[in-house]
């Protein structure tokens, strides 16, 4: 969990760091240049060894070493060569597909997006053989070396965006991507090559690798068509202003934080207790639900942060002398629309590794095309029948979000043959209750604390009787300054999760004990060791 905040921390100082060299306009371009290869790499690369390389290559492993050496190398090999043969596509093509994937980009602005595409597309050949160490050292339960590999990567980044950028523009982050792949494969191979890693040239069409291919098609097939939707993002921001697609990135950024942390790690964490119990189904259906509600419980106070405190959190977030307050409005309406769907996402996560461990991967995949296609069409009719900005489509995927936590949901009782539907939401409506609470308090103390807004809206408060001896001026914060921003936000923040604690606990809330009782659990460990008492010296 550690090392998970510590990656997504990580990649909002990158954003930040991007945002102080480049204008919003200019990042556009430098994001829309990852679209092309991350298409790749999450279809033929994280596709795979998300859902078929590990259960395979561990399978693989009891039979003998040697054997899942094999696997490994074959899979290597052949995503080297679907890599080159792509790989020669982009580099000759690179121009003539951005042209079609981002027609609201100029030509110029059109050539310089195919030639970072390029650049940046040789890190995805060393993600391929990365990617492999990381499923081989996780089958052999190595999980510290491989979640540090995403710090590393970042810190590439990082490090070729400050020292690079200033001499060599966009071209420096880019580079930078290269030095944060070349560092998450060097970080992970000692590991590797310690635990008798041997990479072979040549391809065996042995029946794990075939099975690889059969289990990876599923999710194939889904991931291609989020790459889809993705790319349509792309397509309609780039026609809305050439900023769209920096303030949509960056908002993106940051709904993906509590989902990560929670949705993510709760989720992944469950799925081996739920495939243990998959024949039990009253022992399943209680992680399951708990589950579900914890990480409700945990995601909907942060997304009533996210929607109340969106401005103060993306100023000091990206806030930079070139990116201005305008930008800084734009990113915040995208925040608040991402921030609607973030608890359906996140609880979705564990819906469908409750489908996993039942070994039912074909309901999830189809609900997610479905989803994902209805995402498509709301896209195209918010943007160019509504002409709303580009917040819209940060809308239309929160809404997307809602329909499929709704469909796995129903899809899960009937499954589970649990019948009252509404009766089994009722934890789920107590945190969303208490979230909304505790916005509305946020709301008002943002609102009354925050000079420019006492200035302009809320002064007259001095003027009533009951209130004109109270100095209202001295306890309201000037937030064009940043340590008053960063005050006001911090206070604003805890006075709502303080707020959301009560409101649980008046509502009896059982996620609120459950949490208490674990963080009684873990002070209760941290055992204080006693000084021993210090022996009489011997004289001699």
């Amino acid at each position: 969990m550690v090392l998970v905040i510590a990656s997504r921390i990580l990649g909002l100082i990158r954003q930040r760091i991007l945002a102080h060299f480049f204008l919003p306009s200019e990042l556009s371009l430098f994001f829309a240049a990852f679209r092309l290869p991350d298409l790749i790499f999450e279809v033929f690369v994280f596709g795979t060894f998300s859902s078929a390389f590990i259960p395979v290559f561990t399978k693989a492993l009891n039979k003998g070493r040697k054997e899942a050496w094999e696997v490994a190398s074959s899979v290597t090999n052949i995503g080297l060569i679907i890599f080159l043969i792509v790989g020669a596509l982009i580099f000759i093509f690179a121009g003539h597909f951005y042209n079609f994937l981002a027609p609201g980009f100029s030509p110029a602005e059109t050539q310089k997006i195919a030639f970072l595409t390029r650049v940046l597309f040789i890190a995805q050949g060393i993600f391929i053989i990365s990617y492999v160490l990381t499923a081989v050292l996780e089958s052999l339960r190595l999980f510290l070396v491989p979640a540090l590999a995403p710090l590393f990567y970042n810190l590439g980044i990082i490090g070729g965006t400050y020292f690079l950028a200033p001499r060599l523009g966009l071209l420096g982050p880019a580079i930078g991507v290269l030095i944060g792949a070349c560092l998450h494969l060097l970080i992970q191979l000692p590991l590797a090559l310690k635990m008798g890693f041997k990479f072979k040239l040549g391809i065996r069409l042995t029946a794990g690798v075939k099975k690889i291919g059969r289990l990876a098609l599923p999710r194939l097939i889904e991931v291609s068509f989020l790459q889809v939707s993705k790319t349509v993002e792309l397509f309609l921001a780039s026609l809305i202003s050439a900023s769209s697609y920096t303030y949509f990135t960056f908002g993106n950024s940051l709904q993906a934080l509590p989902i990560g942390l929670f949705g993510t790690s709760i989720a992944k964490a469950a799925l081996p207790t739920l495939s243990r119990l998959a024949g039990s189904i009253n022992s399943f259906k209680k992680v399951l639900f708990t589950s579900l509600y914890q990480i409700v419980f945990l995601v909907l106070p942060i997304a009533a942060i996210l929607i109340v405190l969106r401005i103060p959190l993306v100023r000091l977030l990206f806030g930079t002398d070139i990116f201005k307050w305008g930008d800084t409005l734009e990113t915040g309406w995208v925040v608040s629309a991402f921030a609607l769907g973030v608890a359906f996402q996140s609880a979705s996560a564990v819906l469908v590794r409750g489908f996993y461990a039942l070994h039912d991967t074909k309901t999830p995949v189809t609900i997610s095309v479905i989803t994902i296609i209805l995402v498509i069409v709301s896209d195209f009719v918010l943007i160019k029948y509504f002409g709303l900005p580009v917040w819209g489509l940060a809308l239309s995927s929160s809404l997307g979000s809602l329909l499929s936590f709704i469909i796995l949901y129903k899809s899960m009782l009937s499954k589970l043959e649990v019948e009252n539907f509404w009766e089994s939401l009722k934890p789920v409506f107590k945190s969303l209750l208490a979230s909304f609470v505790s916005g509305i308090v946020m709301y008002f103390l943002l609102k009354i604390f925050d000079r420019s807004v006492w200035v302009k809206r809320l002064s007259f408060l001095s003027g009533i009787e009951a209130t004109k001896y109270i100095p209202f001026e001295r306890f309201v914060l000037d937030t064009r300054y940043t340590i008053n921003l960063l005050i006001l936000t911090g206070l604003v923040c805890l006075a709502g999760i303080v707020v959301y604690i009560v409101t649980s606990i008046v509502l009896k809330s059982r996620e609120i004990w459950y949490f208490a009782d674990l963080i009684k659990k873990i002070l209760a460990n941290r055992k204080i060791l006693k000084i021993p008492p210090q022996e009489p010296e011997v004289l001699t």
